[in-house]
């Protein structure tokens, strides 16, 4: 067991984590935990839903409801930064020649498939007006640039922090989209989506960013110059408010060299910050605040105008379902409550828990323990996620997962990287479904909040070999957010079309139709 100095009990405590909490994490570090007991995929008819025609209807109908009722709100991810999306453009201007060519040359190396692509369709990127401006500040012009081969000022001012510095801003801020007078952003079109979708009867849109404390100021100005254009045009008013990753949720690494804890040069303790995971406490904030039905979406995943109609009512499908799921579970649970356990009644509960969320029956003997086991699992956060066909995007997607001392195993989102790797071949070859990130969250069943901290599986962590000034460490990631942390959640899993899923992980993904839009 290691023992702490006392000056890192205080950076301890300075992050509000107790001295059980980082033995724990060191712990893990040292014995990483078993793969996640991934029994096979969901498929339809197997743990993941499809909805007919009429049931979109009447479920469009619910979300209309619930969202006139002022009962739904928006929690988007948005303090990654956008450095994978212009990997390709870095890696391709680090790789330049230093010596800088005549203007009437052309750059002796030869360009990356992306760049080229990048240069030759730069006209349809969103953020072609602001690069132009950009350079013509610098004495600069894109069109001369462009007709010279001249890619290292494009490049140079494209990414770095002397010029529009996309590289390292947050994916949230950076043009998506087409539109007048420099691109839209993703932070905006979420905006236009919550219009579209969540607006009560008043016309207020709530929303809620994570986002990196070095960047709130800009997301905030953002929305002072965003909020009055889009109250006149859409007749809809923003609640906005932001939040950064709680420093509590922050994890020690460990030294591989020592196997002792990673420490800087000067001695202290490192933290890293302990992965989208750690978003499970501000989710947990929104709902001691008073949030109901939440929808959270990837900050990335977001079209022109919140989308075609196709995808708003898919997006509505989901709020409608986890509405009615939430409500049926209130219902059961204050009859289990009121009631002697009666026979029709537990069946009933029962029937609900196993064809909706894949919870089988316990093997609880008699009608009381039957029923107090009921209450409490009808006393869970759920979420409605919708997965999308498999089209070999990298990432988790849905499982059956065996529970913990003989409980029944339930559908749950699983990582590749949490697959036993025996197995992950054969798994993800069968797997027919992909996790888009598109996620509907009941808070509270019956009026009452829930604790979700409480069902978060602290085990299902991430490690991982980084680095560190050069020397090895093994970082520790909590539990994903869809993943560990919501692994106590009652959970159903909808089929929606592949349109509701346009992630940009690449800058050329800017240029599919769906952004072009």
């Amino acid at each position: 067991m290691t023992e702490f100095s006392a000056e890192d009990l205080e950076q301890l405590a300075a992050r509000g984590i107790s001295r059980q909490e980082a033995g724990r994490q060191l712990a893990l570090l040292l014995h990483p935990p078993a793969p996640a007991r991934v029994l096979r995929p969901c498929c339809v008819g197997d743990g993941i839903r499809r909805i007919d025609e009429a049931e979109i209807v009447d479920q469009v109908r619910v979300a209309e409801s619930v969202a006139r009722e002022g009962r739904v709100s928006k929690l988007v991810p948005a303090s990654g930064a956008a450095s994978r999306m212009f990997q390709a453009l870095a890696a391709d201007l680090e790789n330049l020649a230093e010596d800088e060519p005549t203007a009437a040359s052309t750059e002796p190396s030869e360009p990356s498939a992306e760049t080229a692509r990048l240069l030759a369709e730069l006209d349809r990127m969103p953020f072609a007006d602001p690069l132009g401006a950009a350079l013509a500040a610098q004495g600069h012009d894109l069109s001369t640039l462009r007709q010279a081969g001249r890619r290292r000022e494009i490049l140079r001012t494209l990414l770095h922090p002397t010029g529009l510095g996309y590289a390292d801003l947050p994916k949230g801020l950076i043009p998506f989209h087409r539109a007048e007078p420099a691109g839209r952003t993703p932070f905006e079109e979420h905006l236009r989506e919550a219009a579209a979708l969540i607006r009560d009867a008043s016309g207020v849109c709530r929303l809620h960013f994570t986002v990196a404390p070095e960047y709130e100021p800009r997301f905030r100005a953002l929305l002072d110059e965003l909020a009055p254009r889009l109250a006149a045009e859409l007749g809809a008013r923003f609640e906005v408010d932001f939040s950064i990753q709680h420093p509590r949720t922050d994890t020690l690494a460990l030294d591989l060299s020592t196997g002792e804890p990673f420490r800087t040069e000067d001695g202290a303790l490192l933290f890293r910050p302990g992965g989208h995971g750690s978003l499970i406490e501000n989710l947990a904030d929104l709902a001691s605040r008073g949030a109901d039905l939440v929808l959270i979406k990837n900050v990335d995943n977001v079209l022109p105008g919140g989308g075609p109609p196709e995808v708003l009512i898919w997006k509505r499908v989901l709020l409608g379902l986890a509405a009615d799921l939430a409500e049926r579970a209130a219902n059961l649970r204050r009859a289990l409550e009121r009631m002697i356990p009666a026979e029709d009644l537990l069946r009933a509960a029962e029937r609900f828990l196993e064809q909706e969320f894949g919870r089988a029956p316990s093997a609880s003997s008699s009608p009381e323990e039957r029923k107090q086991t009921l209450i409490s699992s009808l006393s869970r956060p759920l979420r409605v996620c919708g997965v999308v066909e498999n089209t070999g995007e990298p990432g988790g997607g849905p499982f059956w997962v065996a529970g913990e001392k003989g409980e029944p195993a339930t559908p749950q989102l699983v990582e590749s990287s949490q697959l036993d790797p025996e197995r992950r071949a054969e798994l993800l070859a069968g797997a027919t479904h992909f996790n888009p990130v598109d996620l509907v969250c009941a808070l509270r069943i019956g009026g009452r909040r829930l604790d979700l901290l409480s069902f978060v599986d602290p085990n299902a962590v991430f490690v991982a070999e980084k680095s560190q000034g050069g020397r090895p460490l093994l970082a520790l990631e909590r539990p994903g957010l869809w993943n560990g942390a919501m692994a106590g959640w009652n959970t159903q899993f909808v089929e929606v079309p592949n349109a509701t899923f346009a992630p940009v992980k690449t800058v050329l993904d800017l240029l599919r139709p769906e952004h072009q839009g």
